[in-house]
């Protein structure tokens, strides 16, 4: 099997192929070795094996290209490969499934390396500081070990370096990136970085604010890379409003910020937003766009009240375990109990067992469903038996006002969720339905429980790891811009934590573990959360607190870092040395510009000024008789996404042509520049200088006054105007087209 395994014959693109090459069908990667071993020896013409004359087989004529092989030479004659399928043949192919050793363990080294390289050195080629030699060993249950550095397979990542058949590494470019060792069944990665030293760089990190900064700073010193420095006033009190309320300041609360002279400001700032009720809509939207609540599946009240029930769930402080506990046992009426909403979105036991994994494991179990994961520990049974966790789900329709009678997806009615003690999911691969068992546990659960109340206190205990990193990675994610396991929900082995160290600190952090077991933080931090207060890891202590966690990711000098870059974190994306700049989201788009041009937005099937952060579901008008307005379109133009599916990469961030249109001459834009009684009408009203009221559009859209050149041109360029309303209204359409307004920096 090992042999299979390193020469490739097994992968996807060979005889591991659902369909096989040529005739012959192995399993993908060994995954099923019973059936392996009866594709290898029951040969109806006995050519493939033959014992009497073991060179003479094929599976040895062909991989050496002795005889012509579409997959090419895979091995030599002389080879350690050649050497055990010719054995292994000659003595008649035993089975040895059952009564011989089994691996246990695969122990490889090194775990993690930093290699350095003098920067000269580094780009003239493949320096010799670059190279490794990885050593893989196999641990069997009977006590012994050996050697598996020739036969295991490694795999990896990041293309930086070239691995030979043996493990010997070789870096090709500065980097990081994780080699995949695979032997039978098993698979660890080795973290490798390659370094170019520098060696005149010194440490010039501000000085940590808390746990947060120690860990990311710690790992940027071994690799060599200063941070840049902490960000201005003016780009602080936009990003932080931004990321907590999804709208920039306005022109007051910005110029307040800054001209404050307090040394705690930006602390304050933090707590103050903390409690406004937009962080309640734009965190409410956030989750609603991975529960999928949408109107065609759910109807526009059960839209409504799932989507009430969450604003309100973050308005009253809901711990994050309670919450999930609350969606993963909710059953009932899913007009009365709005959690209930949840499962009637999956109509399936594995599209919920695929939804529940993903969101709050962190596990993409989809590969599962048809071959064990090629990437990941989990097997086909295991997929099969989590969700027959679901399989007693059910749903009594009390009505269903269908307006598209050949949709059978559209509901528009009250459902009831239950469970049907006769409710089965059976494994297609024997038509037996398999005992339910919680994901990566060995026991089955008890048929006389109820599986949703077990699931959700197995699933959100503070004890389960996984649970806790995941949902802790999601809200590093939401501010930083990049989880510290990316993808968020994309929880596996050849997908390592950047900083495992940060991962298992901020999750700690989230699930209350107490003060002393965790480095410093500020204690002017501290003070402003109960959580941390009492020093204890108690669920009434405030575990699971996100506004906790947040206040602590926020005042941290890591996320207060600018995004410009300096010569030693140009290339960096995934250590947080600067941050990360992104567009803005189409809800943080459309309401920044009507909050700038202070003209309330229209949706349909809504009253008029209403948010975008505010809309509870997707296409609230797709029944209705009222016809899009161009602020619908305007959403789902940058990539609203349609909550299809439990993830964040739905929603899409990709600049297309017609956002372009959209923004520089049409649509929803042109009509806010020109409306009666905007900001402009406001401001031309009232008389001010206009140097005063450039300055205050200048604040108003990119949180900071004007430069003086930016001032001079501008004013000179209004003087001119034969129409001063037509040019102020080119001033501001030029401002919202800036990449200034239309990135979070």
């Amino acid at each position: 099997m090992s042999v299979l395994s390193k020469s490739g014959c097994n992968l996807g693109t060979c005889h591991g192929n659902a369909r096989g090459k040529g005739g012959f069908q192995i399993s993908l990667r060994g995954q099923d070795p019973d059936a392996d071993y009866i594709a290898l020896t029951k040969d109806f013409f006995g050519r493939r094996i033959n014992s009497s004359n073991p060179d003479q087989s094929l599976i040895l004529l062909k991989p050496t290209m002795q005889l012509a092989h579409e997959g090419g030479k895979r091995f030599a004659i002389d080879s350690p490969e050649y050497r055990i399928l010719r054995e292994w043949i000659a003595r008649e192919t035993p089975n040895d499934s059952t009564g011989y050793r089994h691996l246990a363990e695969l122990q490889v080294t090194p775990a993690e390396v930093y290699l350095s390289a003098r920067l000269g050195e580094a780009t003239s080629g493949q320096p010799s500081e670059w190279q490794l030699q990885i050593r893989a060993t196999a641990k069997f249950t009977d006590g012994s070990s050996r050697d598996v550095t020739s036969l295991a397979v490694y795999e990896i990542a990041n293309p930086i370096a070239d691995v030979s058949h043996d493990g010997a590494v070789v870096g090709r470019s500065s980097g990081e990136t994780t080699v995949l060792v695979r032997y039978l069944n098993r698979q660890v990665p080795v973290r490798i970085a390659f370094l170019t030293t520098r060696p005149d760089f010194v440490w010039s990190g501000p000085t940590p604010a808390n746990f947060v900064d120690e860990q990311v700073f710690a790992k940027l010193k071994k690799l060599e890379i200063n941070p840049s420095p902490v960000c201005d006033d003016a780009t602080f009190v936009r990003r932080v409003t931004l990321d907590l309320l999804g709208l920039p300041p306005t022109a007051d609360d910005a110029r307040r910020f800054v001209q404050d002279a307090s040394p705690d400001k930006r602390r304050v700032l933090i707590d103050s937003l903390l409690e406004r009720p937009e962080f309640s809509d734009w965190w409410a939207l956030k989750w609603a766009d991975l529960l999928r609540i949408e109107e065609k599946t759910l109807d526009q009240k059960g839209v409504e009240n799932f989507h009430s029930w969450l604003r309100n769930a973050f308005a009253n402080h809901k711990p994050l375990d309670q919450l999930v506990k609350e969606i993963v046992a909710g059953r009932g009426s899913t007009y009365e109990v709005p959690p209930a909403n949840f499962y009637r979105a999956l109509r399936s036991p594995y599209e919920r067992s695929e939804a529940v994994g993903q969101l709050f494991l962190g596990v993409r179990l989809q590969c599962s469903k048809c071959h064990n994961h090629p990437f990941d520990q989990w097997t086909q049974d295991d997929y099969y038996s989590w969700g027959s966790v679901f399989a007693r789900v059910d749903y009594k329709i009390v009505e269903n006002h269908r307006r598209d009678t050949n949709d059978k997806h559209e509901f528009d009615g009250e459902q009831i969720v239950f469970l049907n003690e006769s409710g089965e999911a059976k494994d297609p691969r024997t038509k037996q339905t398999r005992p339910a068992k919680f994901l990566g546990e060995p026991n089955a659960l008890d048929r006389t429980r109820d599986p949703l109340d077990g699931l959700a206190e197995w699933l959100a205990d503070s004890r389960n790891d996984r649970f806790v990193q995941v949902m802790a990675n999601r809200i590093w994610q939401q501010v930083v811009g990049r989880g510290i396991v990316d993808p968020v929900d994309d929880f596996r082995v050849t997908n390592p934590a950047s900083n495992p160290s940060l991962l298992k600190a901020v999750a700690d952090e989230l699930a209350g573990t107490p003060r002393s077991e965790q480095a410093s933080l500020d204690p002017a931090i501290v003070a402003t959360s109960p959580a941390t207060a009492a020093g204890t890891s108690s669920r009434e202590e405030g575990a699971f607190d996100l506004r906790h966690l947040l206040r602590v990711i926020l005042n941290s000098k890591t996320y207060q870092l600018a995004s410009e870059p300096n010569a030693t974190n140009r290339d960096d994306e995934a250590n947080f040395s600067h941050a990360l700049i992104r567009r803005y989201t189409a809800e943080q788009l459309l309401d920044a510009t009507s909050q700038v041009l202070e003209i309330p937005l229209e949706f349909s099937g809504f009253p008029k000024g209403r948010r975008a952060a505010q809309l509870p579901g997707v296409a609230a008008n797709r029944f209705r008789k009222s016809p899009l307005t161009d602020a619908d379109r305007f959403l789902s133009l940058f990539g609203k996404p349609p909550r299809l599916q439990s993830c964040d990469c739905e929603r899409s961030d990709e600049t297309t042509l017609s956002q372009t249109f959209q923004l520089v001459g049409s649509g929803v834009i042109n009509r806010l520049l020109t409306t009666s009684g905007n900001r402009l009408e406001k401001l031309l009203a009232s008389g001010q200088p206009v140097g005063d009221i450039v300055t205050e559009l200048y604040w108003a859209s990119l949180t900071r006054p004007p430069t003086e050149e930016e001032l001079g041109v501008t004013t000179q360029f209004l003087a001119k105007a034969a129409n001063l309303r037509a040019a102020l209204e080119d001033v501001m359409w030029s401002m919202i087209n800036s990449n200034e307004f239309l990135l979070r920096r």
